[in-house]
């Protein structure tokens, strides 16, 4: 466990629609607004899942109006992907692109090996469920990561 929260953190999956979403608004709701937080994808081509949406709702975190982007976007939008302490990237993919990124940039990478639940269960109950141990996983490392939440949820 490493108590010190970093200035910025970048979260990163396949598409930014399920897992660096969950991980984004789970982080600012137990961390508060300290650490400055984003989510990327290595493409964007869907938007916000809609059983991510749900399981956050849950614990209050609000995904509604997320809206997904890629790496190549935040580039194209004048984020200094450079500027992050942190990437932590959530699927193999994107784990691979965020190294890429550490031939230009001096950036501290982590991967988290966390559930796609995309594709998972046989009814909208078993899918929630695959859903909610994805996001259970995101906040059990976002636990073991940064120490006990600062803010209440």
């Amino acid at each position: 466990m490493d108590d010190e929260l970093p200035g910025s953190v970048l979260f990163c999956c396949d598409h930014n629609a399920v897992r660096s979403p969950m991980a984004e608004g789970i982080m600012k709701k137990l961390y508060g607004t300290g650490t400055y937080v984003q989510s990327a994808g290595v493409t964007n081509d869907m938007e916000i899942d809609g059983f991510s949406i749900a399981v956050c709702q849950e614990l209050d975190v609000e995904l509604s109006r997320h809206r997904s982007r890629s790496f190549d976007e935040m580039e194209n939008w004048g984020d200094d992907l450079g500027s992050f302490d942190l990437v932590i990237a959530l699927s193999p993919a994107s784990q691979r692109r965020a190294l890429d990124l550490t031939r230009f940039y001096h950036l501290k990478v982590e991967y988290w090996p966390i559930l796609d639940p995309t594709g998972l269960g046989e009814g909208r109950e078993a899918k929630l469920a695959s859903y909610r141990q994805a996001r259970d996983q995101i906040m059990e490392r976002l636990i073991n990561r940064f120490g006990p939440p600062t803010e209440i949820i």
